[in-house]
């Protein structure tokens, strides 16, 4: 099977962590066997009619048994280059934007496989709706962690290669701070509540992303929305505890977890939790476990098999 897939969030020097998650499925698709080639672009509208001429010229010279698209606008892109079938997996901000989300739900009816990074991403969340229901073109395919970059480091160790300080507190805030979905005034508030030193995440390199984790006492999610919440999968797979609004993926694996909080954002609740783990010198949940459930590997082979059921309905 040949497949191209196609993203327009793709990495830059300020933010070399986006878009890993799909990096890290296709490289998972072509460890399992599959002919996966990754076309990226960067967001911004001069870029969309360029990109589509490109993705046209490929889907010409290219023989593809399919499409996959990562993101509304990426998905526009490939429809309009002539792309069938095609399946786009919708990741969060491209269905919860107020202009972006029509534009994504519109694009739905259009495609062979609606995918959503979450099954929250079919449902209401935060006001704002979510992708339609459609029998037989719907799947839920996360991009999942891959599990090789996190695992648990020594906490001390992991601060010394950081270079902070052996005996803070820490926090972080694994998302880039400018992205308002995201509620860094939330984390904000807990840390002058609680005292502690609030890190961030945003311009950090993928490959020191579990050093981050495992030097922190807890990691705050705090998010408004997720489509599917990868820090807190990744923070899991450290064993790192997480404290974080009830969004994607995070009420399903973090129920009943030690050390770790799923709740609606309350100060006092939070802070009062917060302060329990940082009271502790290496306070640690069980989580690895449940990363592993979710694992890249694992969630590419959920990918193929949507990959081999959509050619099966002669979806063209």
């Amino acid at each position: 099977m040949r497949v191209l897939v196609v993203m327009n969030f793709g990495a830059d020097p300020s933010t070399p962590q986006r878009g890993r998650w799909v990096v890290d499925q296709v490289e998972a698709l072509q460890r399992e066997g599959l002919e996966a080639e990754l076309f990226t672009f960067q967001p911004g509208r001069k870029n969309y009619l360029p990109a589509t001429r490109a993705i046209r010229q490929r889907l010409r010279s290219g023989n593809y048994d399919l499409v996959h698209a990562h993101y509304g606008l990426a998905g526009w892109c490939a429809l309009l280059a002539g792309a069938k079938p095609l399946i786009v997996t919708f990741h969060g901000t491209d269905v919860r934007h107020r202009i972006v989300g029509p534009m994504s739900r519109s694009l739905s009816r259009h495609i062979a496989l609606t995918a959503g990074a979450s099954r929250a991403l079919f449902r209401s969340e935060a006001g704002r709706p979510g992708l339609a229901l459609s029998p037989g073109r719907n799947a839920v395919l996360p991009c999942g962690a891959d599990l090789s970059r996190f695992g648990p480091v020594d906490r001390g160790e992991a601060r010394e290669r950081l270079g902070l300080d052996p005996d803070s507190r820490y926090l972080f805030f694994p998302a880039d701070p400018g992205r308002p979905e995201k509620r860094f005034d939330r984390a904000r508030e807990v840390a002058d509540r609680t005292g502690a030193t609030l890190l961030s995440g945003g311009g950090i390199d993928p490959e020191e992303m579990s050093l981050w984790f495992n030097a922190a006492n807890a990691v705050l999610v705090t998010s408004d929305y997720e489509g599917f919440g990868l820090a807190c999968l990744e923070s899991l797979a450290c064993d790192v505890p997480v404290i974080s609004t009830p969004v994607g993926i995070a009420p399903h694996v973090l129920g009943a977890l030690p050390n770790s909080l799923c709740a609606e954002f309350e100060p006092e609740v939070w802070s009062e939790f917060a302060a329990g783990l940082l009271k502790e010198g290496d306070p640690r949940t069980p989580g690895r476990a449940r990363a592993e459930s979710l694992s890249a590997r694992r969630m590419a082979d959920r990918v193929a098999l949507a990959y081999g059921e959509t050619l099966g309905r002669g979806e063209g």
